[in-house]
């Protein structure tokens, strides 16, 4: 059912796309499938949703729950398998909120005045509805650890059935998060779909190619990088280096942040030749893009790289000076 789904997916966009009939969209993808047997494709949508920073707000929370389902929703319409969401989708606690010397002076945060069961019960809504549309969502989360440790910062994995099937824990914090709010996480992440292998970073990790670089040896086909967008001065630097980390790794990468952030740089999807595939509206509103992640194996640019970066050099180096090399050419 999901492989023939899918099919039909992939079928209705090109058809869409380009003004072919069905019959003749199915028999281009039919054909492009035996000339390579070995491509896994997966539609996703990438977000971007309100910023809401005060997990003491009841109601902001909910509101940030039903704006999530919202989106969900529209990624179902879509035909999407699954939507990427934003660093602290539901809240992204700001750090002299929750700072216990605050608001003035930022210090170690309080935990005790996050609402925790009303998150818990809005997961628990998005899990449900991500079962009912069998539709994966990937969101950050703050994740409770059991005083006195500070709480994770997290990417939460739904699956199509609505189970949690893993957790991504930010390793890279800022000055402020390691120091006064957050546990630091310690392992790599990836998980599948229908083939296709996704990893996950989170916050400031954009700033850290080793991160990108690890996934690319954990043979990732797209990476799910989640930030908040708080200040949309710093969007283009993280946008640049999305691409970058796309194009190096000849990986498709997808980059979502809060809707705040879209005036100077929106969410968007960036393939493996480094340029965006799909980007949401620059507009600062909640919203979706959604573009087909495909693998690429007979692509030779990634084994490449790897050789590369083995020893293959070293027979054909010459240990010479350059400064007299044996011919005088000035």
């Amino acid at each position: 059912m999901t492989q023939n789904g899918n099919l039909k997916r992939r079928v209705r966009a090109r058809a869409a796309k380009t003004g072919e009939s069905y019959t003749a969209a199915l028999r281009h993808i039919r054909r492009a499938s035996l000339d390579h047997p070995d491509t896994k494709s997966v539609r996703v949508a990438v977000a971007q949703t309100s910023l809401f920073n005060d997990p003491r707000d009841i109601s902001g929370l909910r509101a940030s729950g039903m704006e999530m389902r919202s989106l969900m929703r529209d990624a179902h319409k879509a035909d999407a398998r699954l939507i990427h969401f934003p660093e602290g989708a539901m809240c992204s606690p700001n750090k002299r909120v929750m700072s216990e010397n605050g608001p003035r002076e930022i210090g170690p945060s309080d935990w005790t005045r996050f609402e925790w069961a009303v998150l818990r019960e809005e997961l628990s809504a998005t899990s449900k509805l991500a079962k009912e549309l069998k539709l994966w969502a990937v969101f950050g989360s703050v994740h409770q650890l059991t005083p006195p440790h500070r709480p994770h910062n997290s990417l939460y994995v739904v699956s199509d059935r609505g189970e949690l099937v893993t957790r991504y824990d930010e390793r890279m914090l800022s000055n402020t998060k390691i120091s006064f709010m957050y546990s630091p996480g310690k392992t790599p992440v990836t998980f599948d779909v229908d083939g296709v292998r996704f990893g996950c970073a989170l916050g400031m990790e954009a700033h850290y190619p080793e991160i990108f670089t690890e996934y690319e040896q954990l043979e990732a086909d797209c990476i799910l990088f989640s930030t908040t967008g708080e200040t949309p001065s710093v969007a283009p630097a993280f946008a640049a280096e999305v691409l970058g980390h796309a194009a190096s790794n000849t990986y498709w990468v997808s980059y979502s942040a809060h809707a705040p952030q879209s005036l100077t740089v929106p969410s968007g999807i960036a393939a493996p030749d480094g340029r965006w595939t799909a980007q949401c509206p620059r507009d600062g509103t909640p919203s979706i893009a959604v573009a087909n992640i495909k693998t690429d194996p007979g692509n030779p640019a990634r084994p490449w790289r790897r050789t590369a970066r083995s020893d293959v050099y070293e027979p054909h180096r010459v240990d010479s000076d350059p400064r007299s090399d044996g011919r005088n050419i000035f």
